[in-house]
Formats: C-alpha cells, structure tokens, sequence
C-alpha cells in the first residue's frame, strides 16, 4: 500500500520509540527489586540453580535486578546499548527457564521468551542515530 512506502524514512525513529518504550518498562520492572533488599535480591538470584549456580544468590539477584532497572535505563538513552541488551537477554533466558521448571509451559515462560527475541535482536540493530551512543 502506498500509505506506507514511506516509513522506511522513519526506521530512526521507530527504533527511538521502542527503545524508549522497552527502557521504561524494565526500569518499571527492575527499580522495585534493587529497592527490595537482600532479601529480594537472594529469592531472585536462587532463579540461578536453573543453570547449576548455587552460590551468592544475593549477588545475582542484585545483578539481575540492576541488569533491569539500569539496564532498562541505558536502553532508554541508547547507552552502552549492545552490553545492555546482552545482560538484558540473559536475564530473560534465566527467567524463561525458571517458569518452564515450574511446570507453567510455553505460555508462562511466554514473555520472557518473546523480551528475550526482543533484546537479542536489538543487538543487531543497534540503538539508531537517536541514541547516547550514535555512530
């Protein structure tokens, strides 16, 4: 259709709206949990044994939680862009694994899943020229 021909022009732009869109989601997502505590940060991080880590699950929940709220932050500004969306996707492969070991299926790790495809292939693309870190 001929409507949309021309919003090729706009890929700048459309990459501006999703990141921005996606940056503020997971800092909605990953702020309460850094704010959590030690508490929240250990329950988080113990996801970890889905891929035999049992130590310091503290310390991985941290990152985890940081890896979201932060991470959701740089994605927002396009800065540190493809190390953000490397944390990101692993974060959603952890969380993804977790619902799938709880017995929930397909349909519960479903989101992570779909974020994880997200993030991964942001890695490719690159933040756009409307971003912190623009080439």
């Amino acid at each position: 259709m001929s409507i949309f021909d021309n919003l090729g022009k706009y890929r700048n732009t459309g990459l501006l709206i999703l990141r921005v869109g996606l940056g503020a989601m997971m800092m909605f997502h990953g702020l309460p949990k850094i704010m959590g505590g030690p508490d929240q940060w250990a329950g988080i991080g113990s996801s970890m044994k889905v891929i035999g880590i049992n130590f310091i699950p503290a310390f991985w929940g941290l990152m985890a939680a940081i890896s979201e709220g932060m991470g959701g932050f740089l994605l927002l500004l396009g800065l540190f862009y493809r190390p953000v969306n490397m944390l990101l996707t692993f974060t959603m492969i952890i969380a993804a694994l977790v619902h799938l070991n709880k017995g929930e299926g397909i349909m519960g790790a479903s989101h992570a899943i779909e974020l994880g495809i997200v993030f991964f292939s942001l890695i490719f693309i690159g933040p756009g020229k409307y971003s912190v870190d623009k080439k």
